[in-house]
């Protein structure tokens, strides 16, 4: 259960970008304009993201699976580059994700995965 469902909307904005900016590994997320921006912080990271049941990094692994299988290329990057910046996954656990969800989701989108997770290894750990 969600101990925050009644929380104030201002808390609930604040605890929500907290939580966005731990899942995104990013100091600079910053608060956003409009309706939509609002429901995503508010909901998504204050009440979904900060359930207890799942770690973050269990609910990442999931979320991987999901955008690989859905062909959702942009935001499948968003994700690895937070896994890998938040030490969530190390190159070695992205590059079994890429073997492990090849089988699943078809080899042209395992390659484009592996294109991703290689690329983003080298600009994130090149020194």
């Amino acid at each position: 259960m969600n101990d925050h469902a009644d929380d104030a909307a201002p808390d609930r904005r604040a605890r929500g970008l907290e939580i966005m900016k731990r899942v995104y590994g990013r100091n600079h997320v910053g608060d956003g304009p409009g309706d939509f921006f609002g429901m995503t912080v508010e909901h998504l990271f204050a009440e979904v993201w900060s359930r207890d049941g799942l770690s973050t990094r269990d609910r990442r692994l999931l979320l991987l699976g999901l955008l690989v299988g859905q062909g959702a290329d942009d935001m499948i990057e968003v994700q690895l580059d937070a896994a890998l910046r938040t030490g969530e996954l190390t190159p070695d656990e992205l590059r079994e994700i890429v073997i492990f969800l090849t089988h699943y989701a078809g080899w042209p989108r395992g390659a484009k995965l592996n294109t991703q997770v290689e690329e983003l290894i080298d600009r994130v750990m090149r020194p």
